[in-house]
């Protein structure tokens, strides 16, 4: 019999997690463009941006450590409930704020930290659940490939609509859009038929356990490789976000819709990638995507920061959103496949730390440099980083290939010269 083409989607739980995911995450996303849109609005100031960025995403930084040694020892499923819940709160509040008209910049930081805490709880709960979801054990790597393509699709796509509804209708109601979109998840999570957590008693207090974590992912060659170029991918690549406004009003002329564009270019990429790594059907060659991820990511943003012509501008964002879901979804999938089960929570913890845990840090970072040397030098400068990350990781990639081999050999997936 035919394997199908998406296997994962063979459990119903994997389906309603998929369906509820893929809609909740889309609203988030476009939260996170209405909120940049509504400060760059009320400001004109791109450090703002940056302030705004990092106070969103700083929890995950500290946080993160912490929540993935929860995640081990309580159940994942009931923690997405709550977190899912308080999210929609969080959400909605914003939409009163901007729909009623009285939105500050102090209102948008402090609710950004609020959903900051949610998310470092949150993001290594829901990487770290996906294996509860399939019943047959052979479909995992397709459920992390197909789950890292919705959250990373999800964070393109949703700022694309978002863009076109911020130009129609304004920010308020992507706001209240994304609030509403969390029934879906919650109805997802409580339709499901999850087997009671059964939580191994295990020595040792919640420090003890966050450097256990540390130490089995740094002392491992290929995690520590793939969580460093995430943590520059992250840190540098991923500044267009917050600056792509400044260049849609200031180089291209434009406004919201013209950023909706833009981000919809991105969406396309992102899509065309996840698309290709959902449907592969092995792991092997994996560290090629992983090399060549960052190269692709770094020629679209240079490329992007010299046009002054939006039909040009919108073929390089293409690059943009395709180099973005190839490094960071690839690298997920990779993680997933080799981690031992008891350790998912803490180094799933530690890849959102490396991936949401330094964007706050390069928005910060983006924010001032455009401030004294323009969004367009900014992009140039994190292109050029982005390049330098995928030659270093090119020429470690023999040597980890080298130490992968047992543990392919060891999880049965079949070994090739490409592993």
């Amino acid at each position: 019999m035919k394997k199908p083409l998406l296997p994962a989607l063979r459990s119903k739980n994997y389906q309603l997690f998929f369906a509820g995911q893929g809609i909740s995450l889309i609203g988030t996303w476009m939260t996170q463009l209405a909120t940049i849109w509504l400060v760059y609005d009320l400001t004109n100031s791109p450090l703002m941006l940056g302030v705004v960025g990092f106070s969103s995403q700083i929890p995950s930084f500290f946080l993160a450590p912490f929540g993935g040694v929860f995640v081990d020892r309580f159940s994942r499923y009931h923690t997405l409930i709550a977190t899912q819940v308080l999210a929609m709160i969080q959400s909605l509040t914003l939409a009163v704020l901007a729909l009623t008209g009285v939105i500050q910049v102090w209102h948008i930081i402090a609710l950004s930290l609020c959903q900051g805490f949610i998310n470092a709880l949150d993001a290594p709960a829901r990487q770290a659940f996906v294996p509860e979801l399939v019943e047959r054990r052979e479909d995992l790597a397709n459920a992390i490939a197909i789950n890292s393509t919705t959250v990373n699709g999800a964070r393109l796509i949703g700022p694309a609509i978002g863009g076109l509804l911020i130009a129609s209708v304004g920010t308020g109601y992507c706001f209240l859009i994304d609030g509403l979109s969390y029934i879906a998840v919650i109805a997802a999570l409580l339709a499901m038929k999850v087997k009671p957590w059964k939580y191994v008693v295990s020595d040792g207090n919640p420090l003890q356990k966050v450097k256990e974590g540390f130490v089995y992912a740094f002392s491992f060659p290929p995690i520590r490789s793939i969580l460093l170029l995430s943590t520059l991918v992250s840190l540098m690549g991923l500044q267009n976000t917050i600056l792509v406004p400044v260049i849609a009003e200031q180089v291209l002329k434009g406004g919201a819709e013209t950023l909706g564009f833009l981000m919809a270019a991105s969406g396309v990429g992102a899509l065309t990638g996840g698309i290709y790594l959902a449907t592969r059907q092995t792991i092997l060659g994996i560290g090629n995507l992983i090399a060549l991820a960052p190269a692709i990511l770094g020629t679209g943003l240079i490329a992007f920061s010299f046009s002054r012509f939006l039909p040009l501008s919108l073929f390089t964002m293409l690059f943009v959103g395709l180099g973005t879901i190839l490094q960071i979804a690839a690298s997920n999938t990779f993680l997933q496949t080799i981690v031992e089960d008891d350790k998912r929570g803490r180094l799933m913890s530690l890849y959102t730390m490396s991936f949401l845990g330094m964007i706050p840090i390069g928005n910060l970072l983006g924010g001032i440099l455009a401030s004294h040397i323009g969004a367009t030098n900014t992009l140039i400068i994190d292109g050029i980083a982005c390049i330098l990350g995928s030659i270093v990781f090119s020429r470690q990639l023999p040597a980890l290939r080298q130490i992968m081999r047992p543990i392919y050999e060891q999880k049965g997936i079949v070994i090739s010269h490409k592993a």
